[in-house]
């Protein structure tokens, strides 16, 4: 039995890779394959990825269903009386006009009418006042104090999602555990990260003039010629939004601003997880590694919060850092890999725009930043900007 779980669009396309790579191994019969993780959804794996993998492939949402996924495939391997699979989600047939191939034998199928890339523009307002940034290109930021970004800190992304801290069915509550076992790990592994001098933040960032045009998004030189360009999927439903939309169309005659950052906490805190797990020290290792990853995380939020204010709409941010972590601040940071900008591709133009290099962050083959512990992003100010899943 195989098992895989993927964060990033990118993993989708590997994942059905390794199905395939199995299907020509002939080892698809053997194995059965069971994904996970965010960025996949039930409807594409077990409709999807269930057509083109000749073995048996499922969804889990979590690894509780996991679990009994895989009771359930040796149960049945094994020939356990009433033990059976759950039934596979039926695919939706979409509603257009239109003669499918099963159409040509007489049979009419509904299909949904999907116009081709940038002809619809969503209603993403293009009235908004285009602020003025504090300098044009790019600037260097490096030994930025652990006190000035901790407070940034997403402590239930951390204590929930990376330490797996929860109650117990009799225990103490998950406040509880939080005032008593969370927060004082946190001081302990914080003081030790700043007395063994294990962090190196640093930050990479700029502000770019800017047009769209259909999907894609322009950026300009000093003289206004194309520097280089962003093509962003567009959704295919709903309000159709694709990142593009939230900057001033060519057509306008005018210029919008985009930024876009890379920061890291560096590789000494990494090269530190490494010497914890070559010494099975794994609950150590899982703790440091955990809490590394939301520093990052944390360190991306502090600068988005430097760029507000640079570019004059900071006041409008929530008082409280945890509204923060709702998104009540005004536009957005889109990293690469996820659901509005899922190409990693993109990477290489970001890398060539900010240098990264310049805060020891370089870009592997494929396209993953190192020192893990680091993020990009494309910083958008239009007030409409939100999350969004653009496939």
């Amino acid at each position: 039995m195989i098992g895989m779980s993927g964060l990033l669009v990118k993993s989708t396309v590997i994942m059905k890779e390794n199905l395939q790579e199995l299907n020509q191994r002939k080892l698809a019969a053997d194995y059965p394959v069971i994904l996970g993780g965010a960025a996949l959804t039930r409807a594409y794996v077990e409709q999807d990825l269930h057509e083109i993998y000749e073995g048996e492939v499922r969804y889990a949402r979590d690894a509780f269903e996991g679990l009994r996924l895989m009771d359930a495939l040796m149960g049945v391997k094994r020939g356990v009386p009433g033990v059976v699979l759950p039934e596979l989600k039926q695919r939706r047939v979409p509603r257009r006009t239109g003669v499918s191939a099963a159409g040509a034998a007489g049979a009419a199928v509904e299909i949904e009418d999907i116009p081709e890339r940038g002809s619809v523009r969503s209603d993403v307002s293009v009235d908004n006042p285009v602020p003025t940034p504090p300098f044009w290109g790019t600037r260097v930021v490096k030994g930025i104090p652990l006190k000035d970004y901790a407070s940034w800190l997403d402590e239930g992304a951390l204590f929930k999602g990376q330490w797996g801290l929860k109650q117990a069915r009799s225990g103490p509550t998950y406040e509880e555990l939080v005032e008593t076992d969370g927060r004082p790990r946190l001081r302990g592994l914080l003081d030790k990260l700043h007395t063994e001098n294990l962090l190196e933040a640093a930050v990479v960032y700029g502000y770019f003039p800017c047009v769209s045009k259909g999907d894609d998004l322009i950026l300009l030189d000093e003289r206004g010629n194309e520097r280089t360009r962003f093509t962003f999927p567009r959704q295919r439903r709903g309000r159709r939004l694709c990142l593009a939309d939230f900057f001033r169309p060519e057509e306008s005659g005018e210029r919008d601003v985009v930024g876009l950052q890379v920061v890291t906490v560096g590789s000494r805190i990494g090269e530190a997880t490494a010497r914890l797990f070559a010494s099975d020290s794994y609950r150590e290792y899982l703790e440091l590694h955990g809490l590394s990853v939301q520093l990052a995380e944390a360190l991306a939020e502090y600068w988005h919060a430097r760029v507000r204010a640079e570019l004059g709409f900071g006041g409008e941010d929530p008082a409280r850092v945890e509204d923060m972590f709702d998104l009540k601040y005004r536009g957005a940071r889109f990293s690469l890999g996820y659901g509005a900008c899922p190409d990693l591709e993109d990477r290489a133009k970001i890398a060539d725009l900010l240098q990264p290099e310049r805060i020891g962050v370089h870009l592997s083959e494929e396209f993953q930043l190192h020192p893990e512990q680091s993020t990009d992003a494309i910083v958008i100010h239009h007030p409409e900007a939100k999350y969004f899943n653009a496939r």
